[in-house]
């Protein structure tokens, strides 16, 4: 069987997640494309595939760490076209897959839709409406015609893919609001996650180890910034920075002794293993990544970003970690990181696993 993913590059946990089904579809021995752009593509490329080039389509923007939904669509505008359109048919001809998998790319979608293709849907936000919320007349309208339009994805798709545990245990089941017609097509299937813990050699830091991968987005420089300085309080604790592709760390001056940078990795798997804690955004995939390998989360979502909110308030809900604030002091002061180390998520994550057989690392 010919297997054709497709991905949002806004953010790699996309990325990951189809990086992790498209392994699983490989070792079946089935033959499978990847559609990527931007970062998203390059990590498909260092992680071994060939990925074939597709037109963006959704855009983020912000500033200072708050989202902002009217430069977003703005930016979403600019970034969709005919001719971006005409290049996904092309390339379904081209590939003639027998099976789409869309993880974000709802273009993908209608274009596998317009060659008759069984297409997927990969999600987990399904309550987007809400980022539209509490905004001026136009972007008001502008949420009620996106939310007419992924209702209609949800519908006409053959299935629903959600990389979560099931419902109850789920860590986006604040990001839900599904139509009761839809239920039947909608499948968990756990977290998918490229690597299994016990396939991963940890890589060796000072202990305890602190690894941050806040910086995939320029406005998030601001958090990265007081996570640099909280790493001066305390030189017993080790920092590493998995920076992200956009975060240059000759820009930060007086960089404290204990803080090590990676730049871009294609592989965080080692990091998550030899690490006792992780500080990052609110990414639904970066949060199961580092909850499969143990790890308590602080998380600090990106404000206004309704989905990273909540996946943040699940994350403090469970007891799996806290949600920080952007605006908050909560890091300037050495016992802080210090009380957050000492806890330990793995065992009362794995009780949860348990009640479902169905569950997997």
């Amino acid at each position: 069987m010919k297997v054709l993913l497709f991905m949002c590059g806004e953010g790699l946990g996309h990325t990951s997640r189809c990086l992790a089904l498209g392994k699983e579809f490989l070792t079946a021995r089935h033959e499978v494309y990847f559609g990527a752009y931007g970062y998203s593509k390059k990590l498909v490329e260092k992680t071994g595939y060939q990925a074939y080039e597709i037109p963006p389509e959704i855009r983020l923007a912000g500033e200072s760490g708050i989202f902002d939904v009217k430069k977003s669509i703005k930016e979403t505008f600019k970034s969709i076209s005919i001719s971006g359109f005409r290049k996904l048919l092309r390339l379904i001809e081209d590939l003639k897959p027998d099976i789409v998998l869309s993880d974000g790319s709802y273009t993908g979608i209608l274009a596998a839709q317009t060659k008759k293709i069984p297409v997927y849907f990969i999600g987990h936000q399904f309550n987007m409406v809400e980022f539209f919320q509490n905004q001026d007349f136009l972007v008001t309208v502008a949420g009620k015609l996106v939310k007419s339009f992924y209702n209609y994805i949800f519908r006409s798709v053959d299935g629903i893919i959600v990389p979560d545990f099931p419902l109850p245990y789920s860590v986006n089941r604040k990001n839900f609001n599904f139509n009761k017609s839809i239920n039947n097509t909608i499948f968990f299937s756990g977290p998918l996650i490229r690597c299994k813990y016990s396939e991963v050699e940890s890589k060796i830091f000072q202990r305890p180890n602190v690894l941050s991968t806040i910086g995939a987005f320029g406005y998030r420089a601001t958090i990265f910034r007081s996570i640099l300085e909280a790493a001066k309080l305390d030189h017993t604790i080790h920092y590493t920075f998995i920076s992200g592709p956009e975060i240059n760390p000759e820009q930060f001056s007086k960089i404290s002794e204990n803080v090590e940078f990676t730049g871009f990795t294609e592989n965080p798997f080692p990091y998550y293993k030899g690490s006792d804690l992780v500080i990052t955004a609110g990414g639904h995939g970066t949060i199961l990544e580092s909850l499969s390998f143990g790890l308590t989360v602080l998380s600090f979502p990106d404000e206004k970003h309704i989905e990273q909110e909540n996946n943040a308030t699940v994350i403090e809900e469970e007891g799996y970690g806290k949600r920080m604030s952007y605006l908050a002091e909560e890091l300037n002061g050495p016992a802080t990181v210090r009380r957050f180390l000492e806890e330990k998520v793995k065992e009362r994550f794995n009780e949860k696993r348990k009640k479902n057989r169905k569950w997997k690392n």
